[in-house]
């Protein structure tokens, strides 16, 4: 995707979560135990303000969030932290340096990226908390969304901090599951001892399992924002395991 393109997609989902987390601020956030909507609200905006530092001075700030945040109003926060956020943005050019916690991209593209993706996730929780309908993601930012789930969330944290998955891949069999987010989108993920590799494509020999469907129903499946209704827009074949394997891993690569 154009970094145009992202910065439209956060545009667009940012104004509906602003728009959903007006109501119900004590509303119960199915996805995240523990949460309300306003906590959610609280969390998106000291992100913004977060990553903005992070371009501001080339490196992520600690420790996070100031205490002086507490005192702030969930909304007056999530707006001052996207004014700010988007200001950041407007000065800089994608390939600019910015601090993440990613190793392979140290830049200002990576948060453009990071934050659309994150503001989609979190405009389903809203829209989740409070009974209103979930508006669809677009497919273009839906298959980047699972890349980027995949590839730089779990694959990166098994390379970098592999201790945290070893209850969940130093007894697995060696295992390989095929994505597909639509008819043109998919990965192929291998698992193991202190493995966990993504290639691009079907690629060649069986998987163990397989889950596909369209590239929003895909992203909300593996992210687990389903719903109340399910996975009901996925198809599951093959070893569970093979998946319950998979999710674990997306599990502790997003914590």
């Amino acid at each position: 995707m154009e970094f145009s393109r992202f910065l439209e997609c956060l545009a667009a989902d940012h104004d509906r979560l602003r728009t959903v987390v007006e109501a119900d601020a004590d509303a119960p956030v199915p996805p995240c135990p523990g949460w309300t909507v306003a906590d959610l609200t609280r969390h998106v905006g000291e992100v913004y303000l977060h990553k903005t530092a992070a371009m501001r001075d080339g490196a992520e700030p600690e420790p996070w969030p100031p205490k002086e945040f507490a005192e702030e109003a969930p909304t007056a926060l999530l707006d001052r932290g996207y004014t700010a956020l988007r200001a950041e943005f407007a000065t800089r050019a994608p390939e600019d340096p910015a601090g993440t916690w990613y190793g392979p991209d140290q830049s200002v593209g990576f948060w453009i990226r990071r934050m659309a993706q994150e503001t989609v996730v979190h405009r389903i929780d809203a829209e989740l908390a409070t009974g209103r309908p979930v508006t669809a993601v677009p497919d273009d930012l839906a298959v980047d969304g699972v890349d980027e789930l995949l590839k730089v969330f779990a694959a990166y944290a098994v390379a970098e901090w592999g201790d945290y998955f070893a209850g969940i891949l130093d007894g697995s069999p060696g295992r390989t599951v095929l994505v597909r987010a639509g008819d043109d989108a998919a990965w192929r993920v291998r698992t193991g001892p202190g493995e966990f590799t993504v290639t691009d494509g079907v690629g060649d020999g069986t998987a163990d399992a397989t889950l596909s469907g369209s590239p929003q129903d895909v992203l909300r499946s593996l992210w687990n924002r389903a719903g109340a209704e399910g996975d009901r827009g996925v198809t599951v074949e093959g070893d569970p395991g093979a998946l319950a394997e998979l999710r674990r891993c997306l599990v502790v690569a997003t914590q």
